[in-house]
């Protein structure tokens, strides 16, 4: 899952050993992302691992109910009737301008034939 919030970009997966661990691996490609992450919502995540060599620099494993809890505090904290506007006040200009080519490329999902499986 990629979740891109007024507080960071990250993507979310189940790597090895985190089924078994009853986790999930929190991934950012800034640190002040994840960090705010932990501080904001999730004040569980565990120890933030810097991998300068993977395609995501950071990330942290975090129990699966401890995440869903703090994506539904994400969801609360929503009262702003423009993301991208929303992002460029708590993150600057130059953040917003990142999000804004994401959603301008995923705008073009719109002009595709839908699918039909």
């Amino acid at each position: 899952m990629w979740l891109l919030t007024t507080s960071g970009f990250f993507s979310i997966v189940e790597k090895p050993g985190d089924r078994a661990a009853g986790t999930l691996t929190v991934r950012a490609r800034v640190r002040g992302d994840i960090e705010s992450l932990r501080t904001k919502y999730l004040p569980g995540l565990g120890e933030i691992q810097a991998t300068p060599d993977a395609d995501y620099a950071f990330r942290a494993r975090v129990a699966k109910p401890e995440l869903a809890a703090a994506l539904g505090r994400i969801v609360l904290d929503i009262h702003y009737a423009n993301f991208k506007s929303e992002v460029a006040e708590r993150m600057g200009y130059a953040r917003e301008q990142v999000y804004h080519e994401v959603w301008e490329t995923l705008a073009e999902l719109q002009q595709q034939p839908a699918r039909t499986k």
